[in-house]
């Protein structure tokens, strides 16, 4: 594993040495050319093996046997705790907190059904970590379905799209929109807690 990373590190500097232009290593630049190396860097040490989910913090928050925490990329789901975020949605959407806190643990364990104890495969956008330091990826379960369409496509959760980590956004707007259309998860009409 480690002759991997290693060789993998290697060609990463060596293709960013030789195969980009001079404007991309400028020193203005410095700062984005090692973000783009350690984001490559940390694609490449967890891309292509197995992960267990040891727990599921939220709806769109895991984390892994090795500790490390990851953030599904292109969806947010609705908050557990309160926060400052829970009051932006609340001032955003016009619920009441524990409305949205319903919500937000209906979404979580959706996940948990989904993810708690499976092993998974991530795949990464443009940018391997948030400003949290968690992993950002698209995750994989055992069964080769990608458990952040499958929060969306359920109406667990909705579509949250940061540039540039946009592979997918397309086909997370389809599977919102059919989630919606068909009153799928916290979409149901009988349901107050919508996300």
């Amino acid at each position: 594993m480690k002759k991997a990373y290693l060789t993998a590190s290697i060609l990463l500097v060596l293709s960013l040495y030789f195969g980009f232009p001079d404007k991309i290593f400028s020193a203005k630049n410095t700062k984005a050319q090692w973000a783009f190396i350690k984001d490559n860097i940390t694609a490449a040490k967890y891309s292509n093996r197995f992960f267990t989910v040891t727990k599921v913090i939220d709806g769109d928050t895991i984390e892994l046997e090795n500790g490390e925490r990851v953030r599904l990329i292109g969806i947010d789901t609705p908050e557990i705790h309160f926060n400052y975020k829970l009051m932006r949605d609340a001032k955003r959407t016009g619920e009441d907190y524990n409305t949205i806190i319903s919500a937000g643990k209906k979404s979580k364990n959706f996940t948990i059904e989904l993810a708690d104890g499976e092993k998974i495969k991530l795949e990464f956008d443009v940018e391997a970590r948030d400003r949290y330091k968690r992993l950002l990826a698209y995750v994989y379960l055992s069964d080769g379905r990608m458990l952040n369409a499958e929060i969306i496509k359920e109406g667990y959760g909705l579509v949250y799209t940061v540039p540039p980590n946009v592979k997918y956004s397309d086909l997370f707007l389809r599977l919102q929109k059919e989630a919606r259309d068909k009153n799928r998860g916290l979409w149901q009409k009988n349901i107050e807690n919508k996300p």
